[in-house]
């Protein structure tokens, strides 16, 4: 994911060409996400798929589905703190209760190649698509406790500790969070209130885990430091 493709920047196109939100993501409400990724890949022109035309495509599910494709490359290594300071700005956003989400510049022309995201659809035979295949048959809308406006604020600020969790260094910190953060955002995509609990339990934990590793990383290193002086 970056901003640029063979050296060039990366312009932003005009929303419209890719159904625009009082079109597409209507009219697309309630799609399984799989194939709502696959229409917007469809329709969104050119070789790369910017943040923002997806956020405008997405309209009021954006949150819920940026997050998720920012999350799943934090699995893996190496490429979680490229992708950990957009999640952290879209939670601190949902976090402060932000209906839509709204991207820097810098952030909103980064992309994603068309074929990167066409391996989320149900044509593709990737692991993490079969994966989300298997989630979405158990997540349907189920409007409750988890699916209002203060549990939005909850998901924001537990996406953003997972971004942080994400961004700083540490031997096995990444998975656990962004696997929560993940079925935490299928949940909120699908306005699916025990899928955002249940994801919403799986963040919590695990960011204490990771931080209760950072935390232990630290203080051997000061002891370590501690003997050496």
């Amino acid at each position: 994911m970056d901003g640029s493709h063979d050296g060039q920047a990366v312009v932003l196109v005009d929303t419209k060409d890719c159904g625009g939100p009082e079109t597409f993501a209507e009219a697309h409400a309630t799609a399984p996400i799989t194939r709502l990724v696959a229409e917007v890949a469809t329709q969104c022109p050119g070789e790369r798929i910017t943040l923002g035309e997806m956020g405008e495509a997405f309209g009021d599910r954006a949150f819920g589905l940026l997050i998720l494709l920012l999350c799943l490359p934090g699995l893996l290594p190496g490429m979680a703190s490229v992708f950990g300071l957009p999640m952290l700005i879209l939670g601190i956003q949902m976090g402060l209760g932000f209906h839509k989400p709204k991207l820097p510049a810098f952030i909103a022309r980064q992309s994603l190649k068309r074929s990167d995201l066409l391996r989320l659809t149900p044509g593709s035979t990737t692991r993490v698509s079969r994966a989300i295949a298997k989630i979405e048959r158990w997540v349907r809308p189920r409007p409750g406790v988890f699916t209002g406006a203060l549990a939005d604020k909850a998901v924001g600020w537990l996406t953003a500790y997972a971004a942080v969790m994400l961004i700083l260094p540490g031997p096995g910190t990444n998975g656990p969070p962004a696997f929560g953060v993940i079925v935490m955002a299928l949940g909120v995509v699908e306005n699916d209130s025990k899928v955002v609990g249940i994801g919403m339990l799986l963040t919590l934990l695990g960011n204490l885990f990771a931080t209760g590793v950072l935390v232990a990383l630290a203080w051997f290193g000061m002891e370590a430091l501690g003997y050496v002086m």
